[in-house]
């Protein structure tokens, strides 16, 4: 019986680590895309007006361009 608890212990251990690995991945991709997108917005920023007119935007449309970093054309994010 001890057998038994042993191994469901050992995949509920796996599991939570598994799961912990995940999560902090996740974090660290969150972090490393909106350092991403402050440094894009910081060089939009330092962009004149007529430089950005030349990319096709303007100084009101920055924030809404710098947080649509890594998305697809179709609104999912890229791989």
């Amino acid at each position: 019986m001890s057998t038994t608890y042993g191994a469901t212990r050992s995949r509920q251990t796996a599991a939570w680590t598994l799961s912990a690995s995940s999560f902090f991945k996740e974090c660290w991709r969150a972090f490393q895309e909106r350092r991403e997108r402050q440094r894009l917005r910081t060089a939009l920023c330092d962009l004149s007006d007529r430089e950005l007119m030349d990319i096709g935007t303007t100084r009101g449309e920055i924030d809404y361009v710098a947080s649509r970093i890594g998305m697809s054309v179709k609104g999912h994010y890229g791989t």
